[in-house]
């Protein structure tokens, strides 16, 4: 078996379940930019250093689930069952509070940055940010996806927030605030 199938030449592309769509179809985008995100967080995962390789397994958890996330967005007409599951939301949501109520308290924005890890947790949020715009153009063009994964997707972005917060917060690191920012973060928790 050969690794390329010269069916892209055409400007094509294969879709779960035998269909095809042409590579800048929004179903394509979508599932792209979600591929783009999981390098992006193969990079982070490289990155860490050896105070925050505890993140490790965890990150190539989400590593796995990102992956089940494009699964289900290249997947057309539900050819098979979706991969993305409300226990994955709830999940991050467990994440999200634990890191956010572990790190210092703002109110305000903050510019990205920090250590190279929190730095390459950002580009994953914005990333995932990208990728859950591409989600829903392909919602908008009437196409059937799994809803559990646009919601998967919002909770990501804030789950690589909070996080690269944490690591900051872990390493001392402070968080540099957006000189213009009004008070934007409301803990209801």
């Amino acid at each position: 078996m050969s690794i390329y199938t010269r069916y892209g030449d055409r400007g094509y592309t294969k879709l779960v379940g035998g269909g095809r769509a042409k590579k800048n179809a929004p179903r394509v985008e979508a599932y792209g930019s979600i591929d783009t995100l999981n390098a992006q967080v193969g990079l982070t995962v490289a990155s860490l250093d050896a105070q925050e390789n505890s993140l490790y397994t965890e990150l190539v958890q989400v590593q796995q689930w990102i992956f089940d996330c494009g699964s289900d967005f290249a997947t057309p007409e539900e050819k098979r069952p979706y991969k993305i599951e409300p226990q994955m939301i709830e999940w991050l949501e467990e994440k999200i509070d634990f890191y956010w109520t572990a790190s210092p308290k703002i109110d305000r924005f903050i510019i990205p940055g920090g250590t190279v890890s929190a730095a390459n947790l950002h580009l994953c949020r914005c990333f995932t940010r990208e990728a859950e715009r591409n989600a829903v153009s392909l919602l908008e063009q009437q196409e059937a996806i799994n809803k559990e994964a646009l919601k998967f997707l919002n909770r990501l972005s804030d789950y690589f927030f909070v996080l690269a917060r944490w690591v900051n917060g872990q390493a001392g690191q402070s968080e540099v605030f957006y000189e213009n920012s009004v008070s934007v973060f409301n803990r209801k928790k």
